[in-house]
């Protein structure tokens, strides 16, 4: 038994293509590439070949993912050096249970070639189109509006949307112009308890037509009631955790932003607390022993607070959990595998993620919160009303979730079908609409999910690349709200330029380096904001910055698994899109730095 440290092999350029200065960007589209073992892990892909010398069978046990795959093909092509008749099977398993292991060390599986493919497209496709337009942009940006002559302005298909959508929702709420509406309100006192009804019409833009109705509804006397409707209520639990959820919970929960939170899941599994960290998958396999797991955290030594909620579970109130839509066959959801004491957690991170871990598995084997809702719909003057209440009846998984909400709202006097009464208040009032906030970590993870940008394995990477290039910055909401701010003003510096929020970075409460995390949310800066623009400008209907070439690549890759297209059809395809986009940028190119320079300079003194 012996491993690996992910992949031991990586792609790049031959000599020709290396030096910057030796070439046109343009060329490393079709530039010749060399596949070599990093030399930090030469030793890995050494012993892998010595050990198979003696081996008669090669069996690997990598995860059962895309990248699994490629990783056992370089662990395979070792071993053949090694020992060129050795067999070669791969265990396939999805958790490390004990009776999970045996089936799969008693059911041996060939490597799966397509997949591996579409991990080798993945990885040139990278390689070629980030080092093409780096050097590009680099190139014809370096040294003006303030930039240092050796910037670095990096692209990467992942990371460029990502970006965008921070872009995108910046722009949006500096062009938002606020709309003045009007509406009408019915406020009614009943055994000293006072109930607003809400108007059917919510609010109308047109000021003249809420007087006309609101004259209408003075006309009547005493108010109708049409129905009053009592339903039951029910708050699901969460779906089993996955990376994505995980990510997202932690930014909104915690405080704490992606990468913080895997950084300390990751330890956790190293140490043997929790499940492999990385996954997809919101359903549980039916013969993972969910009973033994809760059994493990029925003896709370550590005073989390759940000790005796889990011995609840054991006891009668067990409930299967909910089946999402997703499993990739590889990893099960997170869950704790082994109690821990706080104690034993250091760390502040680790036990911020490790309680969230338990209590969301605990809630997830939970039954569902229950309650009433109960809506009178009443007419008046013609015009129709309404009010709602909400009352809890078994909060259930909620008592061991405190990160849901679900209260008691306003309790309804008690109002019958066809009665009548005199309203205490009825008032025309208006308002004005307000513009989106910007975009918080858990809503960015959310849009790049639904939008196939990036892994759960690499979404917290992208976005920390973007800080890191200083194309965003993570702020505080009070910070990007606060006068004067958000206004992409300041010169653009270093790496990605310091602007936008007058170069104000970082950020406070939970948001460690670069944060995200807990109350801040993400502002371009001024090279961010040019970039994007300056592609949307000139390539509107193919833009970098835009989702849509990113994840056609992943269906694509997809398709590579499912045997509908070959590798190099879809590494040609993906290529030419980029590649147009690239002599679209560099026939217009004094237009894109017009573009850049409008950003960048702009109310820079």
């Amino acid at each position: 038994m012996t491993a690996v440290q992910g992949h031991t092999e990586e792609i790049d350029f031959i000599d020709r293509y290396r030096k910057w200065s030796d070439c046109d960007p343009v060329e490393l589209f079709d530039a010749q590439i060399t596949k070599n073992i990093d030399k930090s892990k030469q030793s890995i892909a050494d012993n892998i070949q010595k050990e198979a010398r003696s081996a008669s069978v090669l069996f690997i046990w990598t995860d059962c993912d895309r990248e699994g795959e490629y990783i056992g093909t370089e662990v395979r092509a070792f071993a053949l050096r090694g020992n060129a008749s050795i067999e070669v099977k791969r265990a396939q398993f999805s958790n490390i249970e004990k009776s999970h292991v045996i089936r799969a060390a008693n059911n041996p599986k060939d490597l799966d070639e397509r997949q591996a493919l579409a991990v080798a497209a993945r990885m040139e496709l990278d390689l070629r189109i980030g080092a093409a337009l780096t050097r590009f942009q680099s190139l014809k940006l370096q040294g003006r509006y303030g930039l240092p002559p050796d910037a670095l302005i990096s692209y990467g298909s992942c990371q460029f949307p990502t970006l965008g959508f921070v872009v995108d929702r910046y722009m949006r709420v500096k062009n938002f112009v606020p709309e003045t509406f009007w509406y009408v309100k019915l406020l009614h006192t009943r055994d000293q308890t006072t109930t607003t009804f809400n108007w059917d019409r919510s609010r109308l833009f047109d000021r003249m037509a809420v007087v006309l109705l609101f004259e209408s509804c003075m006309t009547g006397d005493t108010a109708l009631v049409k129905g009053v409707a009592r339903k039951p209520a029910r708050k699901y639990k969460p779906l089993p955790l996955t990376t994505v959820e995980l990510q997202k919970q932690g930014s909104r929960f915690l405080g704490m932003n992606s990468q913080r939170v895997m950084k300390a899941a990751e330890s956790l599994y190293t140490s043997g607390f929790i499940s492999y960290p990385r996954t997809e998958t919101d359903q549980y396999d039916q013969t993972i022993n969910l009973q033994n797991l809760i059994g493990k955290q029925k003896d709370d030594t550590g005073n989390w607070g759940w000790g005796g909620y889990a011995q609840g579970l054991l006891n009668g109130e067990f409930d299967q959990p909910r089946r999402g839509k997703h499993n990739d066959k590889a990893h099960p959801p997170i869950h704790p595998v082994a109690y821990a004491t706080s104690s034993a957690l250091s760390d502040p991170d680790k036990r911020k993620v490790y309680e969230f871990v338990v209590r969301h598995f605990l809630a997830c084997c939970s039954k569902d919160a229950l309650g009433e809702t109960t809506t009178v719909n009443i007419d008046y003057g013609g015009e129709g009303f309404h009010a709602s209440g909400l009352t809890v009846i078994e909060r259930n998984y909620l008592d061991v979730y405190p990160w849901d909400r679900w209260e008691s709202s306003q309790m309804l006097p008690r109002y019958q079908e066809g009665e009548r009464f005199s309203p205490n208040e009825v008032t025309m009032q208006d308002g004005k609409t307000t513009a989106p906030g910007y975009l918080t970590e858990p809503e960015l993870i959310a849009l790049m999910d639904a939008n196939g940008i990036g892994t759960d394995a690499t979404m917290a990477e992208h976005i920390d690349k973007i800080q890191h290039r200083e194309y965003v910055f993570s702020l505080s909401r009070n910070a990007a709200t606060a006068p004067g701010r958000g206004s992409g003003r300041g010169r653009g510096r270093g790496r990605g330029g310091r602007g936008g929020l007058t170069g104000a970075r970082g950020g406070d409460s939970g948001g460690g380096g670069g944060g995200g995390g807990g109350n801040n949310v993400f502002v371009p800066s001024n090279l961010g904001v040019a970039l994007v623009e300056a592609y949307d400008v000139i390539a509107s209907d193919m833009s970098l910055s835009r989702p849509f070439l990113r994840k056609e690549m992943e269906l694509n890759m997809k398709r590579i698994c499912n045997g509908e297209l070959s590798k190099e059809s879809v590494v040609h395809q993906s290529l030419e899109q980029y590649r147009d986009v690239y002599a679209k940028v560099s026939l217009r190119i004094d237009q894109f730095r017009q573009t850049c320079a409008r950003y960048i300079e702009a109310n820079a003194n």
